[in-house]
C-alpha cells in the first residue's frame, strides 16, 4: 500500500466548485482538473481553483476530458505559476473510490484523484493517489469559509 503523509488543501470555493459542477452535470459524470500549488518539504499540496470540463464521454459510468478544455486550464495554471495538481469527477451512483476504469486511466503518479460520489443526499469527496495501479487514500482539508 502507497503512504502519502501529506495532505490535500482545498479552499472553500474551489471544494464549492467541484460539487457544483458535479451536481450540475448529472446524470452524467462531471469531470475537471485541480490546479495549485504541489506539495513541498514543508508543506502539503494547495489547490486553488477547480476547471470545469466537458466530460466528452457524456457518459454516466466514465468521463473522458475535453482536450481543448484540459489545454486552456494547462494554460491558466502555467501564466499564474500553478501547476495541474489533479482531476476530479463524478461518480452518480457509487461510492467515491476508483474504480478499475479509473485506476487505470490515471495518467500520473503525481496527480491527485479526486472523486465526488452523488450517490447520498449531500456529495462526498474523497482524494486518492494512484501509483503503477495501487492506490491510497489522502486526507482533504477544506480551508476558508466554513460549509453552510
Amino acid at each position: 500500500m502507497l503512504a502519502f503523509p501529506d495532505v490535500l488543501i482545498v479552499d472553500f470555493e474551489t471544494y464549492r466548485a467541484m460539487c457544483a459542477h458535479a451536481l450540475g452535470s448529472f446524470p452524467l459524470e462531471a469531470c475537471g482538473l485541480l490546479a495549485g500549488s504541489p506539495a513541498t518539504d514543508g508543506g502539503p499540496a494547495v489547490a486553488r481553483w477547480f476547471a470545469p470540463c466537458a466530460n466528452d464521454a457524456a457518459s454516466s459510468k466514465v468521463y473522458t476530458l475535453n482536450p481543448s478544455d484540459h489545454l486552456r486550464a494547462e494554460r491558466r495554471a502555467e501564466d499564474e505559476g500553478l501547476e495541474i495538481l489533479g482531476v476530479v469527477h463524478s461518480h452518480t451512483h457509487t461510492e467515491p473510490y476508483p474504480s478499475p476504469t479509473d485506476v487505470a486511466q490515471a495518467p500520473d503518479p503525481q496527480w491527485h484523484y479526486l472523486i465526488i460520489s452523488l450517490r447520498d443526499d449531500e456529495p462526498v469527496v474523497r482524494s486518492w493517489r494512484i501509483v503503477n495501479g495501487d492506490v491510497a487514500e489522502e486526507p482533504i482539508v477544506v480551508s476558508g469559509a466554513s460549509a453552510r
